[in-house]
Order: C-alpha cells, then structure tokens, then sequence
C-alpha cells in the first residue's frame, strides 16, 4: 500500500493517521480520499490496532476540497462526494474501533465532515470548524447537514450553515460538537491518551455501543430497546463478561483480549 497523502504510525494499540498535505492545509484532492480509504480500511482489519486518532499534519485538520487540484478524476460534483469521499467517511461511521478527531487549525467544508464523523473530538483552543458555502452559491456537503442537524438541531444547524461563519472551539464544546478543547500543544498528546486508555476497554463492549448509537439516530425507542437486549443476550457469559466481572470482584482492572 503507497499513501502519498496520508500517513499511519501505530503507538501501542492506537493508530495515528494524519492527513498530510500541509502545503494546501490538508485540503483533499482525488489522491487524498483514495489514501485516507485505504488507511481506515488498513487499520480496521490489524488485529494488533484498537483505537484510532485521525488528524492533519500542521497548521490546519483539513481545509475542505482542493479547489486548485488537477487530479480530479469524477465527472462531476455528485460522482466526487458519492464516489470519492463518501466511502471513507462511512469506514469512519462504520469502523468497529473508536476514533478520535483531533482537530488542529481549520476544520473546514469537507474537512469539518470528517472531524464530525468520527465518535469523539478533541480540538485545539484555536481550531475552529467553518461552514462557508453560503459565501459561494453551495451547501454543506460530505453529510454535514446530517451532523449538525442530528448534534445541535435544526436551528442551529441552519444558522450555522447559512451564515458561514467560524464556530470556535469553545463554541463547538458548548454545542456539542467536540468532547474536549485543550492548548494546541498537548492536542496530539491528549488525543492518543485517551485512545490508549479506550483501546485498554472491552472491544466488544466499544464496537458494538458504537453500533447501536449510530443506529438510534433513526431508530425508535422501541426498536433500539429490543436491540439492546438481543445484543446483552449474547454478550452475557462472553470471555470480555467474565473477565470485567472477576477484575470487578477481585478489586483489579480487567485484561480484556
């Protein structure tokens, strides 16, 4: 596997993939959905990898689409988004591993899709998430309406779609959109902490809340309900149970496989 735009270093059971295109600021070309694709799908099926931090080398997460780019290779737009960047996003939203976003500088257009995407953020006190195609004739795209609709409602959603304004870190924190905002020197380190104390956790346990979180952003209360219990069913008397239960009784942390 040759990624020329994206790089993946393993710390521990944490896998670290970074967009690297820090003379555009990350911003993606048709090069760069194919590596960010191949990089989640080569993280998935390593057996030795339990949690996943996914960021943007240097002064931005991602910019959004390279306007500039001369590799585009789809027809037209729809052919891009559903061929291009669609795929990965959904490894993202389907991967069975936890992944953490940590967002440095702008997380803009498609970039700010892909931050949004994953389970959980950390952003640095000067990232900021940009919507700015209202300023251009566009709407967001990359499922972004669907994120912000489905974390901060509707109206907010819409006002931040149509004034295409900066929303900052301490703002996304008060919305809901990132879980924690640190300085940007401890960003990276904050990030593959707490993907080093999630990959110590059940897996089972990780993958499968992930599952049905997802799920019940259009399920009912009754349907996700009788998820739930069919899934405990079977994760009862599992090795993952037995082990959390021994380590509970015996006042020791557990050593789940």
């Amino acid at each position: 596997m040759t990624l020329e735009t994206v790089s993946i270093k393993n710390h521990g059971n944490v896998a670290l993939i970074t967009f690297n295109r820090p003379e555009v600021r990350n911003a993606f070309n048709a090069k760069m959905t194919e590596d960010i694709l191949d990089a989640l799908v080569s993280v998935k099926e390593d057996q030795n990898i339990r949690a996943i931090v996914l960021t943007g080398e240097g002064l931005s997460f991602s910019a959004g689409a390279d306007l500039s780019s001369r590799d585009n290779k789809w027809a037209d737009t729809e052919e891009a988004l559903v061929k291009g960047y669609l795929p990965s996003l959904k490894e993202i939203m389907e991967m069975p591993k936890p992944i953490i976003s940590a967002v440095n500088g702008a997380a803009a257009g498609i970039g700010s899709a892909y931050a949004m995407a994953c389970d959980l953020t950390v952003m640095s006190e000067d990232a900021y998430i940009l919507q700015a195609f209202s300023n251009i004739g566009l709407i967001p795209d990359g499922g972004a309406n669907w994120f912000l609709t489905n974390t901060v409602g509707y109206k907010l959603a819409y006002q931040i779609a149509i004034e295409g304004e900066r929303i900052s870190a301490t703002r996304c924190l008060e919305l809901g959109l990132v879980n924690k905002v640190v300085s940007s020197e401890s960003l990276l380190d904050e990030a593959l902490s707490w993907a080093e104390r999630l990959s110590s956790r059940s897996s089972q346990s990780l993958k499968l809340t992930k599952q049905i979180m997802r799920k019940a952003l259009d399920s009912s209360y009754d349907d996700i309900y009788d998820l739930e219990a069919k899934t405990q069913n079977t994760l009862i008397g599992s090795e993952d149970n037995i082990e959390g239960v021994s380590a509970f009784m015996e006042k020791r942390k557990p050593n789940f496989k």
